[in-house]
């Protein structure tokens, strides 16, 4: 027994060994077996992201590298046809521009083909912002192509009528049967306004889904954030001028005359004699269109209309304090307002009374800028047996034209001469004949530009009793209007109560200085100089002598925002009055400057808004019609912030902190 105990015991014990053995062995097994497991897994995920990474090489090179260089490359190709095709139009070269939009629109299709073979961009986060800009620019560029395309194919087959470069239709018969064509034509044209209309709004839709957001200035600096913006800003404001020019462009043919003839009253305002809308007003024509071609039914001077007018009303306050020995309102002194609109009113209320009435459509204001402009195209212009030219006349230090125009017109003479102001109506019309007389291509095309530059300087004026035609040419600032603004805002008018024709001697200056104060209220103060270097005429009427340079009899008014008050003036010789008019507020004052002397006025005022830190302060500055390149300088404190000749309307944003 003791022995098979012994047995047992040490069976059990062998078994309990064995069994711990056997119990070991597995643990062992598995454990090499486990870490082999993990080994393989590590070696899947390496293959994986090696995988991945080639993935992401092989699409940066292949998906987005090589396909971006090829839109870069091509759209590069695109903008360099579009500076050629940009060029050739700014060069008014018509044929040219023509050949470079076709090969312009040809590369964008290129372009936008390279662009949409991207299109998986677009479920890609962040790549789809430029994806999409990149699309909708593109798509931007082939309407603003279609736009500028219709434009020079309705310009082109006219080409040679406006002067430009090109293959025109207009190289037979006689100058007023190739106008008279031309006028009858244009009628095909103009509906083509609604086509770029629409182009262009589409141009400014698809712009308008490019969020210039998408380029911080950290990474991408302030260029693109700026070229978007700014590309949005000059889109606007092309459809909405030509959205507001619309009805003036398709009646245009009709204010040419075609198919009825219309009928204009021009007014030349002599400038050397300052008024409110550009000068007295001293010489009228009555123009007739028919089919573009000019007739002139009549041509006289002021004071003959004038005299025909009955019941003359009493003449308003300026003229009865500034204006001696006029106690009634003339015809020729009714453009008291600065707003050449305003004015006309209130000239064909009274002009309808005249027995000298004759029906027009409209009148258009011309001054001697205009007439000399047109003559320094045209070269010297005969009339009457009197040779006017642009040269110039050391005796007013002026081209020989005005200096001869007031001799006729104003010297005294022994011998009454009846309509001496009529001989600038003569020579308006001796203008006109001549530059419609001859080769279009030999003078239309640079009087074309430079009246464009003389209505953009406020040199030639319409009042249009057409709504159409009026509202086209104010959206042209054709008009003569003192315009809404909001911001600063500044137009300077002033008016020549002397009769000499003192302003051909005058300079002035203007010099608008800011000051901000803690609480951001704005402290404006201006300061006009006046010199008159020139020596006085002898005005000696019995002598017979011209009056040209005398004492300056300077009725002035400031017009500003709205709600401004005015703080302390110096320089008026009456004092300054303060009321509101045309949506201003306006200082009114009266000084005089004399021959080889000077004066100043400085006026300070406080604006009705204040300033923000780190906002731009928006300005318009409205030229008076007649004036031509006044000196103007902005500061603030002892910054100069611009400094400029004021040619035409100026707006500005000023950086005032």
């Amino acid at each position: 027994m003791d022995g098979l105990e012994k047995i047992n015991f040490n069976l059990e014990k062998h078994e309990k060994t064995e069994t711990s053995s056997l119990d070991s062995k597995p643990s062992v097994s598995n454990k090499k077996m486990h870490f082999n497991f993990r080994n393989f897994i590590k070696s899947k995920k390496s293959i994986a992201l090696l995988i991945f990474v080639v993935f992401l090489v092989l699409f940066g090179v292949f998906g987005v590298y090589l396909p971006a260089t090829r839109v870069y490359n091509s759209a590069k190709l695109t903008y360099q046809d579009a500076q050629a095709a940009s060029w050739a139009i700014k060069t008014q070269n018509v044929a040219l521009a023509s050949e470079q939009l076709k090969k312009t629109k040809a590369d964008l299709t290129i372009t936008q083909e390279n662009l949409n073979g991207m299109w998986y961009l677009k479920f890609i986060p962040v790549a789809n912002w430029y994806y999409n800009d990149a699309y909708h620019l593109t798509k931007a560029g082939e309407h603003g192509l279609n736009a500028a395309t219709i434009m020079v194919s309705s310009i082109e087959p006219y080409a040679d009528v406006l002067g430009l470069k090109g293959q025109g239709s207009f190289v037979g018969g006689t100058a007023e049967q190739r106008i008279s064509t031309a006028v009858k034509t244009i009628g095909k044209i103009t509906p083509r306004i609604d086509d770029i209309s629409s182009e262009l709004s589409i141009v400014r839709a698809e712009i308008d889904k490019v969020d210039s957001k998408h380029y911080p200035v950290f990474i991408f600096g302030t260029k693109a954030k700026n070229t978007i913006d700014n590309l949005r800003s000059l889109t606007d404001q092309s459809v909405d001028l030509i959205t507001s020019a619309k009805p003036l462009i398709k009646i245009l043919p009709q204010i040419v005359g075609e198919p009825d003839e219309k009928k204009y009253l021009i007014i030349f305002q002599n400038d050397k004699e300052l008024r409110p809308t550009g000068g007295f007003m001293t010489a009228y024509s009555i123009f007739r269109l028919d089919s573009g071609i000019i007739h002139v039914d009549s041509s006289s001077d002021i004071y003959s209309l004038d005299a025909t007018v009955p019941n003359k009303p009493q003449a308003p306050k300026p003229i009865l304090s500034y204006l001696p020995k006029v106690p009634l309102l003339n015809l020729r002194d009714t453009n008291l307002s600065p707003d050449f609109k305003v004015s006309m009113d209130d000239f064909t209320k009274m002009y309808k009374t005249a027995g000298g009435y004759k029906k027009v459509d409209g009148i258009i204001a011309v001054d001697t800028n205009a007439l000399v402009a047109a003559m320094e195209i045209l070269g010297n212009i005969n009339v009457n047996g009197t040779t006017f030219t642009t040269k110039n006349d050391p005796r007013c230090n002026c081209p020989q034209v005005i200096y001869q125009l007031e001799v006729i017109a104003d010297q005294p003479a022994q011998i009454v001469k009846e309509n001496r102001k009529g001989i600038i109506g003569d020579l308006m019309y001796a203008i006109m004949n001549k530059a419609f007389s001859s080769s279009p291509k030999l003078y239309w095309g640079p009087l074309f530009q430079t009246m464009l530059s003389q209505l953009s300087e406020k040199h030639v004026l319409f009042y249009m009793y057409d709504k159409n035609a009026q509202d086209g040419f104010e959206t042209l600032n054709a008009a003569g209007r003192i315009l809404p603004f909001e911001g600063d805002y500044f137009h300077l008018n002033e008016a020549n109560f002397g009769g000499a024709k003192s302003n051909m001697f005058v300079s002035q200056s203007v010099t608008q200085d800011y000051s901000i104060q803690s609480d951001g209220t704005i402290l404006k103060t201006v300061t006009v100089d006046y010199k008159n270097p020139y020596p006085p005429s002898d005005c000696n009427l019995e002598r017979g002598n011209l009056c040209l340079n005398a004492v300056l009899r300077n009725w002035f008014r400031i017009y500003v925002p709205k709600g401004s008050q005015l703080v302390s003036s110096k320089g008026s010789e009456v004092k300054m009055t303060s009321y509101e008019e045309l949506g201003k507020t306006v200082f009114e004052g009266f000084l005089t400057v004399r021959p080889q002397g000077a004066a100043k006025l400085t006026v300070s005022y406080k604006l009705p808004f204040k300033l923000s830190d780190n906002s731009l302060l928006p300005l318009l500055i409205q030229k008076q019609a007649g004036t031509n390149d006044d000196n103007y300088k902005i500061t603030a404190g002892l910054k100069t912030l611009e400094e400029f000749k004021l040619a035409s309307d100026k707006n500005l944003n000023l950086k005032l902190k």
